[in-house]
């Protein structure tokens, strides 16, 4: 049986950002639903997200939840193939043309943006 020492070691993606309402910063782990905490310092933020990961995975355990382990970034290349209509090629390379950028910085600039979009 994992322990939570077993999970407390694993590197789980930390994410911190400012709290425009409240002040301070918010800090969450997207790999363990719910588990949020905040901080009025990066400082005290990290510490309390530390303590947060404690609790919430041992809530987990006690209540039988299943636990994810952290997102293995090695199995992503970085790369895809995507094949797109002639015309949609054709409009891409000529924006990247015109912003004077390669066609794949542009696409990456499109799908991030987009990204972003769907996230707020």
């Amino acid at each position: 049986m994992k322990t939570i020492e077993y999970y407390m070691s694993l590197p789980y993606r930390l994410e911190i950002l400012p709290d425009p309402d409240e002040g301070g910063y918010v800090a969450r782990y997207p790999d363990l639903p719910g588990c949020i905490t905040n901080g009025d310092s990066m400082e005290s933020v990290a510490e309390n997200a530390e303590d947060a990961k404690r609790e919430w995975l041992a809530a987990a355990m006690e209540n039988g939840t299943r636990i994810a382990e952290p997102v293995d970034m090695a199995e992503y290349s970085g790369q895809f193939k995507l094949r797109i209509p002639k015309s949609l090629h054709r409009r891409l390379a000529e924006h990247s043309k015109e912003e004077g950028v390669s066609m794949n910085q542009y696409c990456v600039y499109l799908l991030s943006k987009n990204d972003a979009v769907e996230k707020v």
